[in-house]
């Protein structure tokens, strides 16, 4: 099988997978609860995104991206990771702020999937990323 479809069908995979789960256990959890619990309980995934840092690494390990979109990619996801945090936190105390910064998290994410999804095919990240032949 060709790395990029074989790649390519387990995110289909894990999307129909999480899917499942999403609704058969995380959308009638959250209906009980009030809206701030809800919103931090789905917030707190965000506040991983530091995780592309790793960017980084795999560019000196052998992953063909420029230094602009490695660099776009990592400012987007530490600024999504630092603005859920803000909105966790926000939430948490009751701040009236925290819708505001639910809803820039919510714009940056979307603004930042673009971005990121356009720099990837741009520069082939995904063939590079599996090592498929360019």
């Amino acid at each position: 099988m060709i790395y990029t479809v074989a790649a390519a069908l387990a995110s289909l995979l894990s999307l129909v997978a999480f899917g499942l789960i999403a609704a058969w256990y995380v959308v009638p959890w959250l209906r009980l609860q009030d809206r701030a619990t809800a919103l931090v309980a789905l917030i707190w995934v965000q506040a991983f995104r530091h995780i592309a840092l790793q960017i980084f690494s795999a560019q000196k390990f052998g992953l063909a991206v420029s230094e602009r979109a490695r660099d776009e990619i990592a400012i987007g996801d530490v600024a999504g990771m630092l603005l859920a945090i803000a909105a966790i936190i926000a939430l948490r105390r009751g701040a009236r702020i925290s819708i505001v910064l639910v809803l820039a998290l919510a714009l940056e994410t979307f603004g930042d999937l673009v971005n990121s999804t356009v720099a990837g095919m741009r520069e082939r990240l995904f063939e590079s990323a599996s090592g498929a032949p360019g």
